[in-house]
């Protein structure tokens, strides 16, 4: 698994977050998050910050917008959280993970359960951004 800094995509985004529990990285058309390990992912303590911010500075409730969770460290999600992401109108165009291991599977499988739209796994970041950006062509 590899860091976006670590690839040559990272010039292209547009805006960095820096949070204590992870950092978001916004293109165009798509946000990368690597969130750091051993956290447990919560709506409360961590996606609403992400979600508050990148709303506010793309000034969209996501509709349009590729969410691709890079998952290069061990952490937990609260799968049942996302009902309060669209609890408030929030939306994505797509949900990407990238995960190259199997507890990434039974992570992803079970967050299915929560999320009504389709999630996408990917092997590798490259991967996850070069089908991001051509979705992202679709963008009305």
């Amino acid at each position: 698994m590899i860091r976006i800094k670590e690839t040559e995509f990272y010039k292209e985004a547009i805006k960095e977050f820096n949070y204590e529990f992870g950092d978001i990285y916004v293109f165009d058309g798509f946000v990368i998050s690597e969130i750091k390990g051993g956290i447990n992912f919560t709506w409360d303590k961590h996606a609403k910050y992400i979600v508050e911010d990148i709303a506010y500075y793309l000034e969209t409730n996501g509709n349009n917008i590729i969410y691709i969770s890079n998952r290069i460290n061990s952490y937990s999600v609260t799968p049942q959280d996302w009902l309060k992401f669209f609890k408030f109108n929030y939306a994505l165009k797509g949900y990407y993970v990238v995960s190259g291991n199997n507890k990434g599977n039974l992570n992803t499988a079970i967050e299915r359960l929560f999320f009504s739209d389709k999630i996408k796994r990917f092997d590798s970041i490259y991967e996850a951004i070069n089908s991001a950006k051509g979705n992202s062509a679709e963008v009305a």
